[in-house]
């Protein structure tokens, strides 16, 4: 790793392994109770690094930070945050390297899809640099009831304040830098809690962002346990919005204790995949496959159950079992690789149960359906699963392609829509009438047509229905969020 991050780690006095600081006011500190945590590789179980774990004085000092510093990025022109987000995508692009790296190490993630992570990152700061020159407000005239007629008032959107942004393990960069990215540019300070399995990233992102001139306290990095902290800072009275990306049973607890906030959140998915008798199946099984496993399913925009049409079904699946054997599993630091382990023990144990009940109740696994060695599961692909299995309604965050075979177009989406979630879903179909149908039909937040769920880097709006979540993301959308409107009435024929 580059020098550059020096300081915000140090060598144990034991054994020599780096020690990662956490960022409270512009300085790099140790958690005021010493304690810390390990970070391990998930493909060989070595030790990263060791993270700090932050007590609730260490949560408290980071929003009283934040809070204090509001005023300093709230008050700062449009033009110098544009400058600062350009400045921390150059310094990203410089440290690629470095992060790949370490994305790659404790996260599990295949070299070429980190690699994909930082490149949107850095797109993303530039996206989002970019959308901080075009915040604008309105002016209205009075005259469409007769109670104002003489009347103008000027709209104009102002920083929400203080944004506390709670992370995700499968993304920890980019899912980082979609909440605070648009969180600067519309004038906001930020308390920023990494997900524990893979923050490092996210530390190093930090000490860029200060090399890019964010002034001190504007940026706040706290890392430790979810229980210890997260409800602390979530039930805050100083924390104004949660941006929150995690499972649907935490986000439903983070949203009973927030109070009166603002609230965005991605919750949990189960995307299903229509592919209806007159779809290309070469290219839907090439699309579904890709959205069931990369990084190796754990993603909540991962296409988790396909609904295949019955009279296509045998000629489908076979194109998918042939797709699913171009997927090498391995080592992720190697280039060839597309399927690395699982982030930890208990999501291969999820993964295992919803397999092994599919398998008691009936559904024939086509390939896999076994653990591997250490924290790898092998690619999976369960054809005939019915509605009576679990994984055909549970998030199954693994590399498992899940089928289940349908009569007809209404029955695909009536099972479709009977899930709690409502994040994204896929519609293969060459019909336009078809396709618009199911799309306006498919209850979702996005629907794809002839693609696999992707988020990108934000230009189009994205976000949960039902049990997926609540509000939308997007550079643009989610600036719009993290403002809020504020209205300055004028009377021209009174005088001031």
């Amino acid at each position: 790793m580059s020098g550059t991050f020096d300081a915000i780690r140090f060598p144990s006095s034991e054994n020599g392994t780096q020690i990662y600081k956490m960022l409270i006011n512009g300085k790099w500190i140790e958690s005021s109770n010493k304690k810390t945590f390990d970070v391990r590789n998930p493909y060989d179980g070595s030790i990263v690094g060791r993270v700090q774990k932050a007590a609730r004085d260490d949560a408290e000092n980071a929003v009283k930070s934040a809070f204090d510093a509001k005023k300093k990025i709230a008050n700062m022109s449009a033009y110098d945050r544009a400058k600062i987000l350009d400045k921390i995508a150059d310094l990203v692009s410089e440290h690629k390297d470095d992060f790949v790296n370490v994305i790659v190490a404790e996260s599990g993630k295949p070299v070429k899809v980190a690699g994909g992570e930082v490149e949107a990152t850095i797109e993303r700061f530039k996206f989002a640099a970019d959308e901080t020159k075009q915040i604008t407000g309105d002016v209205l005239k009075g005259d469409n009831v007769p109670w104002h007629q003489e009347k103008i008032g000027i709209v104009i959107r102002q920083p929400v304040g203080v944004v506390l942004a709670v992370c995700p393990f499968n993304y920890p960069l980019f899912i980082g830098t979609a909440k605070i990215a648009p969180a600067l540019a519309a004038g906001n300070s930020l308390v920023v809690k990494p997900a524990s399995d893979d923050p490092i990233c996210l530390f190093m992102l930090a000490k860029l962002m200060q090399d890019a001139g964010l002034p001190d306290g504007v940026l706040n990095m706290v890392s430790g346990s979810g229980s210890e902290i997260g409800d602390y800072l979530i039930s805050h009275e100083k924390i104004d919005m949660i941006s929150f990306t995690g499972s649907s049973d935490v986000g439903k607890h983070a949203a009973k204790i927030a109070g009166m906030k603002r609230l965005q959140m991605e919750l949990g998915g189960k995307c299903p995949g229509l592919v209806f008798e007159d779809a290309d199946l070469d290219m839907a099984a090439k699309e579904c496959v890709t959205g069931a496993l990369k990084f190796s399913g754990q993603r909540c925009d991962a296409i988790s159950r396909i609904l295949v049409a019955g009279k296509v079904a045998d000629v489908f699946v076979k194109k998918v079992v042939s797709e699913v054997k171009k997927w090498k599993v391995g080592n992720p630091k190697d280039s060839d690789t597309l399927i690395g382990p699982m982030i930890n023990e208990t999501a291969v144990k999820k993964v295992d149960e919803l397999v092994e009940d599919a398998r008691k109740k009936g559904a024939k696994v086509l390939l896999g359906g076994n653990k591997g060695k250490g924290l790898f599961y092998q690619p999976t692909i369960l054809d005939k699963v019915t509605t009576k299995m679990r994984i055909a309604w549970e998030e199954t965050f693994g590399p498992v392609v899940t089928i289940i075979r349908v009569k007809n177009y209404e029955e695909a989406i009536r099972i479709a829509n009977q899930s709690e979630f409502g994040l994204d879903s896929s519609v293969f179909t060459n019909g336009i009438n078809k396709a618009i149908d199911a799309g306006l039909r498919v209850e979702s937040g996005t629907v794809q047509i002839n693609a696999a769920p992707a988020h990108g880097v934000g230009n189009f709006p994205f976000g949960g229905d039902k049990s997926s979540g609540m509000g939308r993301e997007g550079v643009k959308t989610s600036i719009e969020e993290m403002t809020k409107l504020h209205t300055i009435v004028f009377n021209p024929k009174k005088p001031l």
